[in-house]
């Protein structure tokens, strides 16, 4: 009865292990989840008090389905002023998430036999994404260090697409501006499309955030991702945008249509709010983030444990050695601490897992004791 393509696709690692921690809390056991990556902040009261006023005003119907013209131009402004590219708000779409643009972009190019080529380890929902379209997952493991990969290896005839995610998840790797010039030249000279996922770009703790789509000849072979979520701490509001050629755009607007009609209305307007709004609020967000990875950073030296480089986002990429999956079901069911399988993001990183520290340094720290206990 169900589909092969819905068969294909695994369900996510991620939130499976959060549920479990979330059962395993309301039973009253002592739990610390750090396999969900949500940041622990609340949302800004400027952005509430924007959706607030919105629907007070009775702006609570449908919108066009690409998004209201306020929020177009906001998100068209950002991108020139802040990263340099000349997207026209006729270039982007606004959606129910960053995860739901990144589904619809990959169904708007992907098709049956293309090959999309993916950095192990990458986000999970990626790989669901393209073996819905009916495309084949190419998995290019990274290099030592974690900092570049032998993309150009991998590509045949047959690529349609290359993802990349800077800064990484499950990794917190920012992609040197070497390894992005290294895709740049590989897509122009290939005839390459690249998803650019960027909704981590303001959470950098070393180095600086660049856009693959600023390179010479990336802004019509770019498909630019980004949201709200992590920036503002909007996870639950969904609210999510991508730019590219009108082409891709009118393509993925069709899928919308057709499916979930448009964002939240009143959420757009506070898109606009968050936007629009003077970004230093920012700075305390990601410097606490700092301060907690540094204190894991602390542990997992101490402790002995290899981890990729986390210069942004908010995850720890840790290798365990021993089987990831197996290791998070001990770890949650002794010392009930929720991690997230490395397995779940690709082939090579079996004994890895991800831990995310969107959650308060006590948290951390009492982690870290019972990360030593349970590997003694």
């Amino acid at each position: 009865m169900i589909t092969k393509r819905v068969n294909a696709v695994s369900p996510s690692a991620t939130l499976r292990v959060s549920e479990l921690a979330k059962k395993l809390r309301r039973e009253g056991n002592p739990v610390i989840d750090m396999s969900v990556g949500e940041p622990d902040f609340p949302t800004p009261s400027f952005i509430i008090e924007a959706a607030y006023k919105a629907m007070k005003e009775g702006k609570v119907f449908y919108t066009p389905t690409r998004g209201i013209p306020e929020l177009l131009s906001a998100i068209s402004e950002k991108l020139k002023n802040e990263n340099g590219l000349d997207y026209a708000p006729e270039n982007i779409i606004t959606t129910p998430g960053a995860k739901y643009a990144i589904y619809e972009a990959i169904m708007a190019v992907v098709e049956e036999g293309d090959e999309v080529i993916l950095l192990d380890p990458s986000w999970v929902t990626y790989e669901a994404c393209i073996k819905m379209a009916g495309g084949k997952v190419v998995w290019v493991p990274h290099a030592e260090g974690f900092e570049d990969a032998p993309v150009e290896d991998y590509i045949t005839s047959k690529t349609k697409l290359i993802i990349i995610n800077s800064p990484s998840n499950p990794l917190g790797v920012v992609y040197p501006e070497s390894f992005l010039k290294k895709i740049r030249d590989l897509a122009v000279d290939r005839n390459i499309l690249v998803m650019s996922d960027e909704v981590y770009e303001k959470i950098i703790f070393d180095g600086k955030h660049k856009s693959i789509a600023e390179f010479d000849g990336m802004l019509e072979r770019t498909i630019l991702i980004n949201g709200l979520s992590k920036t503002y701490s909007m996870t639950g509001w969904r609210l999510g945008y991508a730019a590219s050629t009108e082409e891709i755009i009118k393509a993925m607007t069709k899928i919308q249509s057709h499916s979930v009609s448009h964002p939240t209305s009143f959420v757009q307007y506070a898109a606009v709010a968050a936007i629009k709004s003077d970004q230093s609020f920012l700075n305390e967000m990601v410097s606490e983030f700092k301060a907690r990875r540094d204190i894991i950073m602390d542990g997992l030296d101490r402790l002995g444990i290899k981890y990729a480089p986390p210069k942004g986002a908010f995850y720890i990429f840790m290798d365990v050695k021993q089987d990831s999956m197996k290791f998070c079901e001990e770890f949650l069911a002794k010392e009930y601490v929720a991690t997230t399988p490395g397995s779940a993001f690709g082939l090579k990183y079996s004994t890895w897992v991800r831990v995310s520290y969107a959650t308060s340094r006590e948290n951390i720290e009492e982690m870290l004791v019972r990360l030593e206990r349970f590997l003694s």
